[in-house]
């Protein structure tokens, strides 16, 4: 998927965890056949071919975590939007060719394919249709965290009691480690990213970080995050990580972008109306928020 995925299991002996782990490999990897954009045969590759033709059938599973996606847009007012894919690479590629900004008027041209509104469900014949020739839709935002969770579920079928699911970052943990303590997770430093600025126990709890030291490039000697505001095509300003805790990692995968889209005030306003959600920002200055109910150590 494009992505480190770190799979840990408690197992009775090595044989059998190398056996689980093999199990969540293999979900991951039916997973991104499903959702990738990279094969043209993949069902989001399919809706987005036909976009401002024909309604394509998909999986359930599909269907269901676009319309969960869609669901996530409502909410975010449109800050997450998964029809960004029509800026996708064409606009932003954050690689070491990119040596200017586009400018506004492109970037705002572009834009106005972007638009959750415009992707229409039918859940009886369980089809998706683009309405707007050009769009694309993509899974960036949710699909890792999509991944881990239904990794963990495959595990936890298979009896398996504790573990993680780390997708690059985004992860979910369930059980407790073999002393019986929970996991304790580190939330990396925007600044040094291999380093953990505090530390959270956690258990049957899913974590997941945005920020501008995962992908970036620098112009002009300042550093531009890969996230991207779907309203201007623009990346955001002004803060540079979020992470996000909830029950379940696509949620919490899901989230981390639109709070960094939405900044500090609006993002941590909605963080605190969502139950059992919970957040931590750094802004460019080094400032920590944190939504109600979080103790950092």
């Amino acid at each position: 998927m494009g992505n480190n995925f770190t799979i840990t299991v408690v197992a009775a002996n090595e044989k059998a965890g190398n056996e689980y782990i093999k199990l969540a490999v293999e979900e991951i990897r039916r997973i991104e056949k499903l959702l990738t954009t990279y094969k043209a045969d993949s069902q989001t590759s399919l809706i987005n071919e036909n976009a401002g033709i024909i309604p394509i059938q998909v999986d359930a599973e599909v269907f269901n975590l676009i319309e969960r996606s869609v669901g996530i847009s409502r909410i975010t007012q449109g800050a997450f939007d998964i029809s960004y894919g029509s800026i996708d690479k064409s606009l932003w590629n954050f690689d070491k060719s990119m040596t200017s900004l586009p400018d506004s008027q492109t970037a705002l041209k572009m834009v106005h394919l972007i638009n959750y509104q415009n992707i229409i469900l039918d859940r009886e014949k369980t089809t998706v249709f683009l309405k707007e020739k050009g769009m694309r839709i993509g899974f960036g935002g949710i699909g890792k965290g999509y991944a881990a969770e239904m990794a963990k579920q495959i595990l936890i079928k298979n009896n398996v009691r504790s573990g993680i699911i780390n997708a690059s970052g985004d992860l979910s943990a369930w059980g407790v480690q073999p002393n019986g303590s929970k996991w304790t997770i580190g939330v990396a430093s925007p600044d040094s990213p291999s380093t953990a600025f505090s530390y959270m126990e956690i258990s049957d709890k899913a974590v997941a970080t945005s920020g501008n030291y995962e992908k970036f490039v620098m112009i002009g000697g300042k550093k531009y995050s890969h996230t991207i505001d779907p309203k201007t095509g623009l990346p955001i300003t002004g803060i540079k990580s979020v992470t996000v805790i909830a029950s379940n990692a696509e949620f919490a995968d899901a989230m981390a972008t639109p709070i960094a889209v939405m900044g500090i005030k609006a993002g941590l306003f909605l963080i605190d109306q969502i139950p059992d959600l919970y957040c931590i920002i750094i802004d460019d200055n080094n400032k920590i928020y944190t939504s109600k109910n979080i103790n950092l150590r």
